[in-house]
This record gives C-alpha cells, structure tokens and sequence, in this order.
C-alpha cells in the first residue's frame, strides 16, 4: 500500500492526489451541512413574512426585505471576488486564510443565500390550500412548518441541495487560488502552473466523476421521499 501512496500519476504521488480529493470532500461536507442550516431558515423566513405569508405585518414586511436584500446582494457578487474581500474577515475568525478549514467561512457565506434561494422556490411549491388547512385546524407556526411545509416539499428540496452541492463543489476548487487546498489547488499549483495538461485533465475528470456521483444520490434520495408521500 505504501508503495502505491508514493509512487506517481503525472508527475504528482498518489497520496497527494487522494489527499486532495479529501480536502475537497471536507470543505464540500462541511459547508454544504452549515450552508444548508442557514439557507433553510433564510428561506423559511423569505416564505412566511413575504406577502400572503403565514407571518403578517409590518414588522414582517422589513424583515423580509432586508433578508431578501441581503440574499440578492450575496448572490450577485462572484465567489472569486467574495474569496479575496472577506479574507480579514475569515482571519479574524480563523487567525489565518490559508487551509481547507479557512476555506469553509467563505463557502459558508456564498453557499448559504444560494441556499436559501433554491429552497425558497422548492417551499413554494407547497399548495397554499395545504397551509390554509393547517392554519385552519389551529396550527401555529411551527407546526405549519414541520408537520405541513417541509414534509410536503422535501422531496425538491433534496434536489435544490443537490444543485447547491454541484455549484458548492465548483467554488471549493475556486478555493485554490488561496490556498485553500482540493482539487483546485492541485489543478493550479501542479497543473497550470508547472504546464501539467495531463494533470489538468484528471482533475476536470475527478470533478466530473464527483458531480455525476452527487447528482446520482440526490436524484435516488428525492425519488424515495417523492415515492413515500
């Protein structure tokens, strides 16, 4: 085994190139499940206090437009440009901006509207006569939420996860070009800059192959809780 782990594939040992596929599986892991906790109660909050919402007011209304703004603002700005404009930020709550684990405070952020704008859609999904029944029988918030809201839309939100996963995966490698590590480092400091084509080409493979098992276990997971409603 030792000596598979050091011998090479394209100039690079083999256990760095399977140490690289760890980093990515780590920062995807990580900021895909604290991503996922905040984008829900993002969207959550976008589709009660939006207008028609089961949460009414005024109160409400400022609410919703300034998580909606904050959303839009989040989504619009390119996660390169967001990679290098939070880095005291992410120093400050990491002492450093370099390493997989640093790389997370980033992805969290970017992820995290992205998020919340495809659950969002997926919670409109649910019929409104489902929500004015459940409002009808006397259920309060929280109960319109877990008994009624998320059981009937969850099935679209595996797949909306599914679709944040692919996008958070394209950003991990964009982590790269700060050391955050992953495939994309591996693709910039031994591939492009050393002229590695080959290189280059197994980690778009590696990528590739990581997408295709990612949408092939959203797509089952969905089709099970789709089946079981």
């Amino acid at each position: 085994m030792e000596d598979f782990l050091n011998s090479k594939v394209f100039g690079i040992k083999w256990s760095r190139l399977l140490l690289n596929c760890q980093q990515t599986l780590y920062m995807v892991g990580w900021a895909l499940l604290i991503g996922t906790f905040i984008g829900l109660i993002l969207a959550l909050i976008l589709v009660l206090t939006r207008k028609g919402g089961v949460v009414q007011g005024k109160a409400a209304r400022i609410i919703y437009s300034i998580v909606n703004a904050y959303v839009n603002v989040v989504r619009s700005v390119p996660f390169v440009i967001l990679l290098v404009t939070i880095m005291p930020f992410t120093r400050a709550i990491m002492g450093t901006t370099i390493g997989s684990t640093a790389a997370l405070v980033p992805l969290v952020i970017y992820i995290s509207p992205y998020l919340a704008r495809l659950i969002e859609n997926s919670l409109l999904e649910c019929s409104p006569g489902i929500i004015e029944a459940a409002k009808a029988m006397g259920a309060n918030t929280r109960q319109v939420i877990r008994y009624f809201l998320v059981p009937e839309t969850l099935g679209s939100m595996v797949l909306a996860l599914t679709t944040g996963a692919i996008g958070l995966l394209g950003a991990s490698a964009m982590a790269g070009y700060v050391g955050g590590g992953g495939i994309g480092d591996l693709a910039l400091t031994y591939g492009y800059e050393k002229m590695n084509t080959p290189l280059m080409i197994l980690t778009v493979v590696i990528l590739v192959v990581f997408v295709q098992l990612i949408q092939l276990l959203g797509g089952a997971i969905s089709r099970k809780l789709r089946a079981h409603r």
